[in-house]
């Protein structure tokens, strides 16, 4: 190289990078070529687009824009949250606590386990990764449910497992099924209640009875991101004590409202815990979040006015559907998954209205769309902009 280079050194610039750009095509491998080969097939996860982002795409003012696509609160966060996270700015030049410790506090206190039995991440996505990076390898499979979760596929791809995704019945997940499809391979089983997309839920007793189903070398993972929307929970805390393999998640982006600081949690078993941390990056959750965290645990009433006001939210979206006679999934979490004939095709022009919903065609639903309970007002417009849509379609 360094011979060619001097050869035409005094080529005018322009020259210069047309020869070079032809050199490196012919003699120098590509990134593509360099990076591990698993890397090229893995999917690439899809957000729910931003407000600005659809404002500038379509001539739109932001302000008239209402986003229910990415299950948000759409009442914010606890008043003292927000007051705790901009608290935090006055030391934001220092490095946060790595090891959460208030925060594990906190939880601790409220899930009444031990601190060392929680870990916390940039969001509960991190946590599903560090599962990932702790217990897949080559050839290991994980079981899901079809249309589960996006990220519980990504994750195994990409530390190259196989995905198994079980078929769901009645548009629930087949846990008995589930159960059946695991092997001497299997070394995860994830499973998320509420749902995401569908929003359906399980009872205790069928989560207990996929759990007593699965062989020691199997760990079930229970993504709970939307169990504060229940009445009541599932709750195997009693079983990780016996020490079974139970891993749970939970985040601080759905009802506490924190989407934007990306803080997670997971519990389970204190050693399982430990060894996440060997995998976890230092100091993965910030200062802001954490102490956002904090104050949004303590601010239970908050909670509690958030749980009511979605329950009036998805009677508002169902009842709708109910009238339009539209198919939907009954939901348990803070959104609705409704079958509007041609999901891409509803998710354009409500957009085109300033209403942002989730088409679900990655998650083998075309003709789905998923629409985050926001509040009355929002509800209202997104309910007018999809039965204009149904209108021009015949439906």
């Amino acid at each position: 190289m360094t011979g060619s280079y001097n050869r035409f050194r005094f080529l005018p610039d322009g020259a210069k990078s047309v020869w070079f750009a032809v050199f490196r095509r012919i003699d120098m491998p590509t990134y593509s070529e360099l990076v591990k080969p698993e890397l090229l097939s893995q999917p690439v996860y899809q957000p729910g687009k931003p407000i600005d982002y659809v404002a500038r795409e379509l001539g739109l003012d932001p302000a008239t824009i209402v986003k229910l696509a990415s299950n948000e609160n759409p009442l914010g966060a606890s008043p003292r949250a927000i007051a705790a996270g901009k608290a935090a700015m006055d030391e934001v030049h220092l490095y946060p606590d790595g090891g959460c410790y208030d925060l594990k506090r906190a939880l601790a206190d409220s899930l009444g386990m031990d601190a060392a039995q929680i870990i916390v991440g940039n969001g509960s996505n991190e946590v599903l990764e560090l599962l990932g990076h702790a217990f897949i390898e080559k050839g290991d499979e994980v079981v899901m449910g079809q249309g589960a979760f996006i990220v519980y596929k990504l994750v195994t791809l990409l530390f190259g497992g196989t995905p198994v995704e079980v078929p769901t019945k009645d548009r629930r997940h087949d846990l008995r099924a589930m159960a059946a499809a695991v092997t001497d391979r299997t070394k995860l089983v994830f499973l998320a209640s509420p749902d995401n997309p569908s929003g359906a839920a399980n009872s205790q007793e069928e989560i207990q009875e996929l759990i007593d189903a699965l062989p020691e070398h199997v760990v079930f993972v229970l993504d709970e991101a939307y169990s504060e929307y229940l009445d009541e929970a599932p709750d195997f805390r009693e079983m990780i004590a016996a020490g079974r393999k139970i891993f749970c998640t939970r985040t601080f982006s759905k009802i506490y409202g924190l989407a934007g600081l990306r803080i997670g949690y997971g519990y389970g078993d204190a050693e399982l815990v430990s060894l996440l941390n060997r995998a976890r990056e230092p100091f993965n959750a910030n200062a802001i979040a954490q102490a956002a965290a904090v104050a949004a645990l303590g601010d239970q009433a908050f909670v509690e006015h958030c749980r009511a006001a979605n329950a009036v939210g998805l009677t508002q979206l169902q009842s709708q559907f109910e009238s339009l006679e539209i198919e939907y999934i009954p939901s348990y979490a803070n959104f609705v998954t409704a079958n509007v004939g041609d999901g891409g095709a509803a998710f354009e022009a409500m957009q085109r209205d300033g209403v942002i919903t989730r088409p679900l065609a990655p998650y083998g639903m075309a003709e789905w769309i998923r629409i985050s309970v926001g509040t009355e007002s929002q509800n209202e417009r997104a309910l007018a902009s999809l039965t204009s849509f149904l209108s021009r379609q015949g439906g």
